[in-house]
């Protein structure tokens, strides 16, 4: 395969959880001996395990980080964790999994972990140096121990699979030289020849930035996006449970959705900012300068070619690509009678956002209240605390929000055919929002509507 071939392609945990369908559907599949080659796999820890290490993404379940955090035996915790990796290691030994080899990595690798936090949390309590900095080095600590032992063990059953392959462990636990994100993914591919050898990295990427600083739960996608454009990769691919589809199948059924072809990194962008990731936002953006399409494919279909994301492309025939959302948000009014003509009022709103460090995902204004729509989350709290300190009168809901998206909508009938589905299904639009580009319609609902509404805009306007 010629060298300009080379792909760096991400595998996600559900599916690394599943690494059986991996190995024979990505990995393997129709190709030749020589065809395995000139590709880069960058993987996620299994399913749950990076859960287990700091905190359920979704329920905030508290896992090791938070031991470490509240001074408890995080050392008892990490125990507990190493045997349920170890019960997961039994799982792949039908696939060629060395268990006792697999057992002696990741047992060494806690070991290394515990060393590490409990030097941290000496130097924490000398209160010489920064709390949060401190904090944030035990959740990088924490984190890396996921993405290093999937990785490893992928490359011991493939080895073990007669597949050359190399584990490029980015985690720099063994190794003390102080590298930014970019030196050390740069040293890691120095020299590989991608012709004759499959290298599997990390998720998780050492550096003196802290890649969690930035994109905390993102990291895997940011290390991913940064070995591509060192590589200069002909395309970047995204294996995931599902394809990227006209809307969540977890919600209106498999049989209810229709994978979408093709979109461009502006929809791209959109999802992300809904927590619907196809990528995140600062992972896709060096791709995207760097001429680097994405493609999204479902691990269990893999002759599907899936979902190309490019910068050029607008759908050929006007269309709603996909209806997604969340139910997870809040609507914030900002209500003042003065504020009618006052320049510069919502600045004093926006310096508020920035204090506490808040980003907002839509903004309606008219002549004396603004609303804004943000996560449902202990920062939004925060964040409503200080607006209340500060403005005449503060209103907070409990909303979902629903979005309508295509690369070709500007034009009349969308937004009419949009609304006329929620009338039908007597669901009223609480607030809305579209920009001049006209990409995504956002309906903020109510809560309890949100299945609703993505089932019957899905099937109006994505099916028909």
């Amino acid at each position: 395969m010629d060298k300009k071939m080379l792909t760096v392609e991400k595998i996600g945990g559900t599916s690394m959880s599943k690494f059986g369908d991996v190995l024979s559907n990505i990995i393997i599949g129709n190709r030749k001996p020589e065809e395995l080659y000139n590709r880069i796999f960058v993987v996620s820890a299994y399913n749950n395990v990076t859960n287990w290490l700091l905190e359920h993404k979704k329920t905030g379940e508290p896992g090791v980080y938070i031991k470490f955090l509240e001074n408890d035996d995080y050392s008892i915790a990490l125990d507990s964790l190493c045997q349920r990796l170890l019960l997961i290691n039994k799982g792949f030994e039908e696939i060629g999994l060395n268990l006792s080899e697999a057992r002696e990595f990741i047992e060494y690798r806690i070991e290394q972990a515990k060393t590490m936090l409990h030097s941290l949390s000496k130097v924490m309590a000398s209160g010489y140096v920064n709390h949060e900095d401190i904090c944030l080095a035990a959740r990088e600590i924490l984190a890396s121990v996921g993405e290093a032992h999937s990785a490893w063990n992928m490359v011991n059953i493939l080895n073990n699979n007669n597949i050359s392959a190399r584990f490029i462990d980015l985690c720099g636990f063994n190794d003390s030289v102080p590298l930014t994100i970019d030196e050390r993914i740069r040293k890691a591919f120095t020299g590989i020849d991608f012709d004759k050898v499959l290298c599997v990295a990390t998720g998780y990427t050492k550096g003196t930035e802290g890649i969690m600083r930035a994109f905390d739960r993102g990291y895997t996608e940011v290390t991913f996006s940064k070995i591509a454009v060192q590589v200069k990769a002909v395309e970047a691919v995204i294996h995931k449970e599902y394809h990227l589809s006209s809307a969540d199948p977890n919600i209106v059924g498999v049989d209810k959705v229709v994978p979408v072809g093709y979109t461009n990194f502006i929809i791209a962008d959109q999802l992300a900012d809904i927590g619907m990731e196809a990528i995140h936002p600062k992972a896709a953006k060096p791709l995207e300068l760097s001429g680097i399409n994405i493609r999204i494919k479902n691990t269990f279909e893999p002759e599907h070619p899936g979902t190309l994301i490019t910068r050029e492309y607008i759908s050929p025939e006007p269309k709603v690509e996909i209806v997604s959302g969340t139910n997870r948000v809040i609507a914030i009014e900002i209500h003042d009678p003065m504020m009618v003509g006052e320049v510069g009022f919502d600045l004093r709103i926006m310096q508020v956002f920035a204090k506490v460090g808040v980003s907002y995902i839509l903004k309606s204004t008219n002549a004396n209240s603004i609303t804004v729509v943000v996560w449902d989350n202990y920062k939004s709290r925060e964040l409503i605390a200080e607006l209340e300190e500060n403005f005449y009168k503060v209103v907070t809901e409990r909303v979902a929000m629903v979005c309508v998206m295509g690369t070709n909508i500007a034009m009349p009938g969308f937004l009419y055919r949009a609304t006329k589905v929620l009338y039908k299904k007597d669901i009223n639009i609480e607030c809305f929002g579209q920009s001049l580009r006209q990409v995504n319609m956002q309906f903020v609902i109510k809560r309890e509507y949100y299945k609703d509404a993505v089932l019957a805009l899905n099937e109006a306007l994505c099916l028909k």
